[in-house]
């Protein structure tokens, strides 16, 4: 039986078009590390639940447990803050207290030399730095995907006038769901950097004892329209500079 060739709409032959296979190659997510100021580390996790682990997943993974970790320890610091100069002021008393009340004291102040570097730049740079690199790689995330919806959103707008000038009333059906989908999750990706801004906040006390400046997220609005996309970029890319140029300070990231 012959082949008989049927033109189609280049459109509709665009879909029937296989994928290359680097748009569909499965992703490899590295782990990922802070090393806290009082000792140990915070791992990144894999939650299969989810589905395919990617590197945006386990840097928000590890934000996750960041995020409480910097609320419970404010108290802590301002305790270790307090305590070096009681030690200080307890040793020079003036009087002779109980051999054994001065022994026990300085067996408790020497356990607790190393809790002593905590509020200090020593003790909190390196954590300082593991959270910006980490706040880094959200952004970039962010970023990428910002400009995927994007590459997304304006074909469909164009597809979208094209219909309804030609009075496709299908394909304008087909196309406003598309844009409906794109611009719920343009609003979920524009409204995931609310955790990033409140941990940057939070965050606020260690880096001054760091030496670092306060760095705050621009306002991006809630709009999910590609105009409102393209508008976030330059903020977030200043930012993303900003804190590079911190990190770099510091010793750099990672590999």
């Amino acid at each position: 039986m012959p082949n008989i060739d049927i033109a189609v709409d280049a459109d509709l032959e665009q879909l029937f078009q296989l994928p290359a296979c680097s748009d569909i190659t499965l992703p490899s997510a590295s782990s990922l590390s802070v090393q806290l100021p009082t000792g140990g580390a915070l791992q990144s996790m894999a939650d299969i639940s989810k589905g395919i682990p990617t590197d945006c997943s386990m840097t928000f993974s590890l934000m996750i447990q960041i995020a409480p970790f910097l609320g419970s320890i404010q108290c802590l610091l301002n305790i270790l803050k307090l305590l070096k100069p009681l030690i200080d002021i307890v040793k020079s008393l003036p009087g002779i207290p109980p051999v054994a009340a001065i022994a026990e004291f300085g067996e408790a102040a020497a356990a607790l030399a190393p809790c002593l570097l905590i509020p200090t730049p020593a003790g909190i740079i390196p954590f300082v730095r593991d959270l910006l690199c980490l706040i880094l790689k959200v952004l970039e995330c962010f970023l990428s995907q910002v400009d995927s919806l994007i590459k997304i959103m304006e074909p469909i707008s164009l597809q979208l006038t094209a219909a309804q000038q030609s009075g496709n009333s299908e394909l304008i059906a087909m196309l406003q769901c598309a844009q409906n989908n794109a611009e719920i999750q343009a609003g979920q990706v524009m409204n995931s950097l609310g955790p990033v801004g409140m941990l940057l906040q939070v965050a606020g006390t260690l880096f001054s004892i760091a030496g670092v400046p306060a760095i705050t997220l621009p306002s991006l609005g809630s709009s999910s329209d590609v105009a409102a996309l393209k508008a976030a970029i330059q903020p977030i890319k200043t930012v993303v500079s900003t804190i590079q140029g911190i990190v770099d300070g510091l010793g750099g990231c990672p590999s």
